[in-house]
């Protein structure tokens, strides 16, 4: 018998938060030999330009309090919908 991609779905957020973040990067992995150092490489250079933007003052970090209470702030707010 086959499942639908909805139940699995389903079935998966059921799962603990260890397990689902497990499952997610088995399913992000093409584990097909390819190599994903170009990823790895945009990443370096992605890191590197907000560094140098913060290290210039020409962006201003944001307190990871402050993105939280906005992340739950959000949230809140399409619960109550």
């Amino acid at each position: 018998m086959n499942r639908s991609a909805a139940e699995v779905l389903e079935d998966a957020r059921r799962l603990p938060p260890s397990e689902l973040d497990w499952l997610i990067g088995e399913l992000l992995d093409p584990g097909d030999g390819t190599n994903d150092g170009g990823i790895d490489e945009a990443w370096k250079v992605e890191i590197e330009r907000r560094v140098a933007e913060i290290d210039s003052g020409t962006t201003v970090p944001v307190p990871v309090e402050d993105v939280l209470a906005r992340m739950d702030a959000r949230i809140l707010a399409r619960q109550r919908r």
